[in-house]
């Protein structure tokens, strides 16, 4: 096979014959369907991201990939992260380079992926979850949860009744585009964060820019909108979302957490996929796995890959000693310790566009990380 070659530019700087080139690859190949995946994503996101840009595989001097990302330091990451839920080379499927050829031609020091779709052995798996609506939609797909599931969603009935009672009538409205009910959902989002001790992802300024310039896109099937959920006059529950073709990815979900007792997050959710389907979409993807109440929605799952490549040499012997010393601090969880930091560490350097707020999110990280695995042991019997 022909060696890979590539060409870092600016999103800015393809023509419509790329462009064109990247739907015919998309057309082509089935799992790359995520909105995530879509020019127009690529095109706001270039827009708002700092040192954004696009490598270009070519082999004999014709173009078989487009991998859009950004620098942050000396590492590479997908284009928006940690916004960005699903990343890879949009190429066609015979002809898409591996990650470990990816990673050599593109040379940088550090390439990090939480959720890599195409071929490679690197790293680990991680699954994430989808309703997937058959012929029967919302309805037919409603009655097999319940039936599978019957006391959760009898649970969520109840709910809905219990806030209606206590605060009027349900109304569900979806394709919204208005920004101050976004603010409204961000400072939601960042509220939780601080609570949970978590990086606040909009701090930095860029990524709350992104959600609204992509609130803005509303051409060929692709845009973000808002679905929101009222009780009586009371807005209780918003949700983000992407949407491509049949594609509805929620993104970033909030709530009241004074009526976190109701679930309005939940049925919100449930309302926007009855809605939604009405107008075509048919699957739904709620991402990672792991919150309780996707196991009982989802019918569906896709595995990514999750990878740190390094160039060899110093740094991936610097990852090894850093194993070292957590297993010290962590009583033999080091690998467990370093997941986890690195998950941290990835959306903190992603965000973040100096070295001073990095450092400053990074010893936060690892100090959370380290205390949370201490009390894990200290619970554990000796």
């Amino acid at each position: 096979m022909a060696s890979l070659k590539v060409e870092i530019v600016g999103i800015d700087a393809l023509g419509e014959a790329d462009w064109a080139e990247w739907r015919a690859m998309l057309a082509a190949n089935p799992a790359l369907a995520s909105p995530y995946f879509r020019p127009e994503f690529a095109q706001v996101a270039g827009r708002v991201s700092p040192r954004a840009a696009v490598a270009v595989f070519t082999r004999r001097g014709r173009t078989v990939g487009f991998f859009p990302h950004q620098r942050r330091g000396g590492a590479m990451q997908p284009l928006a992260a940690p916004m960005n839920d699903y990343h890879g080379i949009v190429s066609l499927p015979w002809k898409a380079p591996d990650l470990e050829e990816a990673a050599e031609a593109l040379g940088a020091a550090r390439l990090n992926l939480t959720a890599w779709v195409g071929p490679t052995a690197l790293g680990e798996d991680r699954r994430t979850v989808q309703v997937e609506l058959g012929d029967g939609g919302y309805d037919a797909w409603y009655a097999d949860r319940r039936a599978t599931h019957g006391k959760f969603f009898k649970d969520k009935e109840r709910a809905r009744r219990s806030m209606e009672a206590e605060l009027g009538p349900l109304r569900v409205e979806r394709d919204l585009r208005d920004p101050a009910m976004l603010d409204w959902l961000i400072d939601l989002k960042r509220d939780q964060y601080r609570r949970t001790g978590r990086h606040d992802i909009f701090a930095c300024g860029w990524t709350a820019d992104l959600l609204h310039a992509l609130l803005k896109e509303d051409g060929d099937g692709f845009g973000g909108s808002l679905a929101a959920l009222w009780a009586g006059d009371r807005l209780t529950a918003v949700e983000y979302s992407l949407h491509a073709g049949t594609q509805y990815h929620f993104w970033f979900p909030g709530y009241e957490p004074s009526l976190s007792r109701c679930s309005p997050g939940i049925l919100l959710s449930m309302d926007t996929m009855r809605l939604a389907a009405d107008h075509g979409y048919r699957t739904f993807d709620f991402g990672f796995e792991g919150e309780h109440y996707k196991k009982y929605f989802c019918n569906g799952f896709k595995l990514v890959r999750e990878a740190v490549v390094l160039k060899p040499g110093l740094g991936a012997t610097m990852s090894q000693a850093a194993v070292g010393a957590l297993n010290l601090a962590g009583r033999g969880r080091g690998e467990q310790l370093r997941n986890s930091v690195r998950r941290r560490w990835a959306a903190i350097e992603a965000c973040e566009t100096t070295p001073g707020a990095r450092m400053k999110g990074a010893m936060q990280a690892a100090g959370a990380a380290l205390a949370k695995v201490r009390q894990s042991a200290n619970r554990a019997p000796a």
